[in-house]
């Protein structure tokens, strides 16, 4: 998968990474785009969703699909899905919860752990890594594998 452009961001704080969803959630392209987090337990992936979804207008309670796998939100500008591939190690499950299906409708996705799904995801618009620093301190690394993930870089 090509890497057109890469961006570091540190977030010194959670406020920081929240600002940095605030300007991701501000780009027109988010809506049909598909993002990966990665990052080891604990890093920083489901507070980095759950502050986009907010500065994208998510009402309510926003949790982790740890053993949902999938989570739905519906906006006015479209659905969102988010995904934590954790514990999904049957690729079978793939096709019976009908993911397919979801990649290939218009709409946001999010997906953590998407190493667990090898080889069944589609390209990622935008990639991002999130390193584990001292304290509250993040690294977040940001790859765009295609034009609209050009678009999405904070």
């Amino acid at each position: 998968m090509p890497i057109l452009e890469t961006r570091r961001v540190a977030w010194p704080g959670e406020a920081a990474c929240a600002a940095t969803a605030r300007a991701i959630a501000s780009r027109p392209g988010l809506r049909n785009a598909t993002i990966e987090l990665r990052g080891a337990l604990g890093a920083g992936k489901t507070t980095f969703v759950r502050h986009l979804l907010r500065a994208l207008g998510v009402p309510g309670r926003v949790k982790s699909p740890s053993y949902a796998v999938m989570e739905s939100y519906a906006l006015e500008g479209g659905a969102i899905s988010h995904f934590d591939f954790y514990r999904f190690n049957d690729p079978r499950e793939w096709e019976d919860a009908g993911f397919r299906d979801v990649y290939a409708a218009s709409g946001l996705k999010l997906a953590e752990w998407p190493e667990q799904a090898d080889g069944l995801l589609p390209a990622p618009d935008l990639r991002i890594d999130i390193a584990i620093g001292d304290g509250d301190r993040r690294e977040a690394v940001f790859q765009a594998h295609s034009a609209r993930g050009v678009e999405l870089l904070p």
